[in-house]
């Protein structure tokens, strides 16, 4: 799907659950290096610490990104995503001592609806490893997280 048809519709609400992939130039796996993939993992936590997205799941397959956010007031979608891709890309950019783009300029979106269970997205995406047989259990998956962890958790106020 081009670019353009994947930015035709696109909304950013305040407040929204949206799911995100985003994939490597090229397919390229560049996340089988431990290295560049916790340091994709550290500028997922930065947004979130720093307060610009709610992180509800998110996994790091070898040549893509999946992440479950709530937007908060601060930026819009494409910003957060933007954000993510510019800073990821230096940091392992630097690692690799190479230049040049690390992501495909596109990224696909879907905004979650009121009446969906958002625990159940988030089971899928972290699934992700599982479907793709990586590995046999979630647990022994390095590159993942999800802020319910079992059936029991108490979900936060996602509106």
């Amino acid at each position: 799907m081009s670019y353009d048809a994947l930015r035709r519709g696109r909304h950013s609400l305040h407040h929204q659950v949206y799911c995100i992939t985003t994939v490597t130039r090229g397919r390229h796996p560049l996340f089988t290096d431990i290295t560049a993939a916790r340091l994709l993992v550290r500028e997922l936590r930065h947004l979130h610490e720093q307060g610009d997205v709610i992180s509800l799941a998110w996994v790091v397959m070898p040549d893509h990104l999946h992440w479950l956010i709530q937007l908060n007031e601060r930026w819009s979608l494409s910003t957060v995503v933007k954000t993510l891709k510019a800073r990821s890309a230096l940091s392992i950019n630097r690692h690799l001592c190479q230049q040049g783009s690390l992501w495909q300029r596109a990224y696909y979106d879907r905004a979650a609806r009121k009446d969906e269970d958002v625990r159940q997205i988030a089971r899928y995406i972290v699934a992700n490893p599982l479907r793709a047989g990586l590995v046999r259990n979630i647990g022994d998956y390095a590159h993942w997280d999800c802020i319910w962890m079992t059936d029991d958790d108490e979900a936060p106020l996602v509106e």
